[in-house]
């Protein structure tokens, strides 16, 4: 009979030489895995050129911001001088003081009797009169009166003028030419 107990001992020397084959330990040349250093170097360049690229539009941009946002203000404040100087002369052209006196030019007259006139039922209540330039109020008290130490008379100087030079005669203007002549050489 043959018993099934010697097989596995017959594998196990098999198995056992097969793990020991593959347990050697073998040198193997060492290979250098490098990348290639061209695209590297090409990405960093682009990185940094892109980035200088941007930095320098970045900035433009920002001084174009700030002159434009300049010129604004510089509007606004012309615009605000503008403003108040047209709101000084409204307040003087409502000014009651130039309304009364410029009425008073054109003719009109103050009355010296008010009449009021109600509304609701029409009734008028005071007496109408009509108002002359005799009854007219001064407006504008009247200019005072200087004082002669303030307002002297005024004093003319009248200054005689130069007499004018006499035109050289023909003979001063020879002799004057030889001068020159004789000076030159």
């Amino acid at each position: 009979m043959s018993s099934p107990v010697p097989q596995p001992r017959l594998r196990v020397p098999r198995i056992a030489q097969d793990a020991v084959d593959r347990a050697r330990l073998t040198v193997v040349p060492r290979t250098r895995s490098r990348a290639p250093r061209v695209p590297f170097v090409t990405l960093v360049t682009v990185v940094l050129v892109g980035g200088i690229v941007g930095l320098l539009l970045f900035n433009t941009s920002l001084q174009q911001a700030s002159f434009a946002a300049a010129s604004l203000e510089q509007q606004a404040d012309a615009l605000a001088a503008r403003e108040q100087t047209l709101r000084m002369e409204l307040d003087e052209l409502r000014n009651p003081q130039r309304v009364a006196s410029e009425a008073q030019e054109m003719g009109m007259v103050i009355p010296t009797a008010p009449v009021f006139l109600h509304l609701g039922d029409g009734e008028v209540s005071g007496v109408r009169a009509p108002a002359t330039p005799a009854d007219a109020l001064r407006l504008q008290p009247k200019a005072p009166v200087l004082p002669a130490v303030l307002a002297p008379p005024a004093t003319v100087v009248e200054v005689p003028a130069a007499p004018e030079p006499a035109a050289p005669s023909g003979r001063d203007r020879v002799r004057r030419g030889d001068r020159a002549n004789s000076a030159r050489r």
